[in-house]
């Protein structure tokens, strides 16, 4: 009797146990974060490029979660992406704006362009909106070093040892084939932010040591646009506001070289209206954008970007209404209606509050 109940006692254990197995076997197949369905969706995504149409090229090809309001997010965020670009399109075609939209593919854009030929892919340069971040992740594609980790600080920005070739060093032909098959992309920001966090790292902490900002480009424009001429505080956020939205900035322009890509539009650095870019990033969604910008330009599997410290890339309204603070609205205005361009372009609100 004792050995018929350990027996029922053990039948009724490899019941159980095969129940738990049969569960975890259908989590396993319902799980798209597990081998099997990953490698049943790399199946489906390697067909050939012909089979897709165009407006399926840069689409993110992730699978599906299973959560409700990440499935929402999931197909929405391509959205956010394709809304951009349509917004720019329709700037661009805006003839009222036509002066503040527009700019000749020059040498200066050239040079803002950097090349990786293995992965084809162009990355516009716009100071001051992380971009020592996107070079290094470059850097590491292009094979100059292992590692985003390995990459030392003075060579991120040493373009003869960095790697990096910008577009501008191609011929004709080159550079258009270039312009019209690579994935194109660059990074915004707030334009007055970003002004802010140029003054800032140039003429206050200006943490490379880059002593022409101070000692060469801050004078001239104290000289030109100082309203107190007794004042003998270096340049304040004032001056430079001042030049920047003065009408004939271009002489002093001249003078700074290629310094001014700190705080020059994006329409100047990058020409968005003449180039047709694949993705473009902002700052204040960057921990999203910087992932999808990755897998679009198909080198997610190769490297990462850094990690983001938490709210660097909040947009700090208090921050700005700090700086404005004291400036006269016609000098605010004026700035304004030099960047106007790139607020209408990328979706920026108009900054009332500094205006009126």
């Amino acid at each position: 009797m004792h050995h018929q109940w350990l027996l029922l006692a053990a039948c009724f254990w490899v019941i159980f146990m095969f129940m738990v197995a049969s569960k975890f076997i259908t989590l396993t197949f319902k799980d798209p974060d597990v081998y099997s369905t990953r490698q049943e969706f790399l199946f489906l995504t390697t067909m050939p490029e012909m089979e897709r149409s165009p407006e399926e090229k840069h689409f993110p090809e992730e699978l599906k979660p299973t959560g409700t309001m990440l499935v929402e997010r999931q197909l929405l965020q391509p959205l956010v992406y394709m809304k951009r670009l349509e917004l720019i399109r329709n700037v661009c075609r805006d003839e009222a704006l036509k002066n503040l939209s527009h700019t000749a593919v020059s040498k200066f854009v050239l040079d803002r362009i950097f090349v990786c030929d293995k992965h084809k892919i162009l990355f516009c340069q716009t100071p001051k909106v992380g971009n020592t971040q996107w070079k290094k992740v470059l850097i590491v594609l292009n094979g100059a070093f292992p590692s985003i980790e390995e990459i030392p600080e003075n060579v991120v920005h040493d373009h003869e040892k960095n790697g990096l070739p910008r577009l501008s060093s191609f011929s004709g032909a080159e550079i258009q084939k270039r312009l019209k098959t690579y994935f194109k992309f660059f990074i915004v920001r707030d334009p007055f932010e970003r002004l802010i966090s140029a003054f800032k790292d140039k003429f206050v902490h200006n943490p490379r040591f880059e002593p022409w900002y101070r000692h060469e480009i801050a004078p001239s424009i104290i000289r030109k646009y100082r309203r107190n001429r007794t004042e003998t505080r270096g340049i304040q956020f004032e001056d430079f506001v001042r030049y920047l939205g003065d009408p004939n900035h271009r002489w002093l322009d001249l003078q700074f070289g290629d310094h001014i890509i700190h705080w020059v539009t994006y329409v100047e650095l990058c020409a968005p209206c003449e180039i047709k870019y694949s993705v473009i990033g902002h700052h204040e969604t960057l921990e999203d954008d910087a992932p999808y910008i990755l897998k679009e330009a198909g080198i997610d599997h190769l490297v990462s970007y850094p990690t983001i410290p938490p709210g660097i890339t909040v947009y700090n309204r208090t921050k700005v209404e700090h700086y404005f603070l004291g400036i006269s609205k016609r000098d605010i205005r004026r700035l304004y209606a030099r960047f106007e361009g790139d607020f209408k372009l990328f979706g920026y609100q108009r900054p009332d509050f500094l205006l009126n």
